[in-house]
């Protein structure tokens, strides 16, 4: 049985919109794996004490796309930080630029991807990337304080107490004008060696005198006895 004319247009008008329709779904499916510009984020961060920034690229076709990081000064590029390829992942692939940035600092991340001569992509990340209000810390910032601080700020006395400041000792130095003032006034003042010295040498000269003036004394006495007496004898004749 022959197939009608009528029959065989209709059969070659659906066989065309059932190509063009797979087509289409081809193109859109096609369209949704490209590499896009959205599929580009960027973050700062730190690195211990350094400043980093990352670029992560989730494009699942794994398109090379070529990263540029610019730091911005006023809307104008100031200066390059660097560039590196990097190719996409479903899951994500990170690349990293070091990067010492300051707090607030605005970057521009550019990117762009060329597959089979054809340029996919060729703009900036939305919105620019700004850091942090905080630089990164570096290694003295975190370092814990040292028991000898924590005692010192906590108000607890140390186990080794500090000497007093009065009873450090004085230099030779520091005592030599006290010993001079101290020499001066013992030498103005007589010792008491000296004063047993003087006394014993004036009591030795008052006693021979006193013993003279003794003897003549009883000398003069007893002339006065003998002379007495021999009047007496005389007037009793």
């Amino acid at each position: 049985m022959s197939l009608s004319r009528r029959t065989a247009a209709r059969s070659v008008r659906f066989l065309g919109v059932t190509a063009a329709s797979a087509a289409l779904a081809l193109t859109a499916a096609g369209s949704a794996l490209a590499c896009e510009i959205g599929d580009f984020s960027a973050a700062a961060g730190c690195d211990g004490a350094k400043g980093v920034i990352t670029v992560t690229d989730k494009d699942a076709t794994g398109v090379p796309a070529v990263v540029t990081v610019f730091l911005e000064n006023n809307g104008a590029d100031l200066r390059q930080v660097g560039e590196q390829t990097v190719e996409g992942s479903k899951k994500g692939a990170v690349i990293t630029f070091a990067e010492d940035w300051a707090p607030d600092a605005v970057y521009r991340i550019h990117i762009k991807a060329v597959k089979n001569k054809k340029i996919l992509v060729d703009d900036d990340i939305a919105g620019n990337l700004t850091t942090p209000a905080e630089a990164c810390t570096t290694d003295e910032d975190t370092a814990s304080p040292s028991p000898s601080a924590s005692a010192s700020a906590s108000g607890t006395p140390s186990s080794t107490p500090s000497k007093p400041a009065d009873t450090i000792s004085a230099s030779p130095a520091d005592s030599s004008p006290l010993d001079d003032s101290t020499a001066t006034t013992t030498d103005n003042a007589p010792s008491p060696a000296v004063q047993e010295a003087n006394l014993a040498e004036t009591g030795a000269s008052n006693t021979g005198l006193i013993a003279g003036i003794a003897a003549l004394l009883v000398v003069i006495g007893g002339g006065a006895v003998f002379f007495g007496m021999r009047r007496r004898g005389s007037d009793n004749r």
